[in-house]
């Protein structure tokens, strides 16, 4: 087994929700043992509170605009008068089945990203690279690409030809190394960056590092749905954002030590 397949086991573990139910596990383990009851009730409350919070989606807001570094959104305009030459899409998931449509369908992250590269690339007449091939989450029964899949949603559904599609990927590391000499081998050097604003300083960092100049142009920014109270009630909503956000950050921190 690569140790690159340990990842997405290791990541889950540590991420909510699997930590936080370790965590109030371990203390219904100590509480049961009198000597250690008040440790147990202890690691049972921060626990029982720590999932109240995160799954706030006014702590997930929070975390998203002041944990990670941010980038503003980009205007085609901008992108025009940047010397920019091509924009990078980055996978984020696929349905390896999807019965409705009879063949594999991208995830919601990866349907949102090609969507606004697909835009931004009409809007500036820049040509479209996708990258993405099966992550180490992936099912077993996955057996064709995110840029594949991406690659036909394109054609089929916007009318769009990607000119790069790089498809054997498994990570946002391998998305830059193995797509920067596809493009450097066509004389593109400054690139236009889509993926999610949470996932953006990790991937720029990656694409950096492949000697590219990156403009970041960020899509599905964690923004507000909720009002007043509702905030601060736990909802599926907020414990999803804030576990990217916490991914992101345990991410991030990985990649700056390598």
């Amino acid at each position: 087994m690569e140790p690159g397949a340990l990842k997405p086991l290791l990541s889950s573990l540590v991420m909510p929700l699997a930590s936080l139910v370790l965590l109030a596990l371990a203390g219904l383990v100590l509480a049961a043992q009198r000597q250690h009851q008040g440790k147990g009730l202890l690691l049972g409350l921060i626990s029982l509170t720590s999932l109240w919070l995160l799954s706030c989606q006014g702590v997930a807001v929070w975390l998203a605009t002041h944990a990670l570094p941010q980038y503003p959104p980009v205007t085609p305009a901008h992108l025009k008068s940047g010397q920019i030459q091509a924009i990078v899409v980055l996978g984020g998931g696929v349905y390896p089945q999807a019965p409705e449509y009879g063949q594999a369908q991208p995830g919601p992250a990866t349907a949102a990203r090609l969507r606004y590269g697909i835009w931004l690339a009409r809007q500036t007449g820049l040509p479209l690279a996708f990258t993405g091939g099966k992550g180490w989450a992936a099912s077993g029964s996955t057996t064709i690409s995110e840029a594949e899949v991406a690659g036909q949603v394109a054609q089929q559904d916007y009318g769009v030809t990607i000119r790069w599609l790089e498809t054997k990927s498994r990570d946002t590391q391998e998305n830059a190394s193995l797509l920067a000499p596809m493009l450097k081998s066509d004389g593109i050097s400054k690139i236009a960056l889509v993926t999610d604003a949470t996932h953006m300083p990790r991937s720029v960092l990656a694409f950096e590092r492949q000697g590219l100049a990156i403009t970041p142009a960020p899509t599905g920014f964690v923004l507000h749905t909720r009002s007043g109270p509702l905030l601060w009630l736990p909802s599926t909503e907020g414990i999803t954002a804030s576990t990217r956000v916490l991914h992101e950050l345990l991410g991030l921190a990985v990649a700056r030590l390598q």
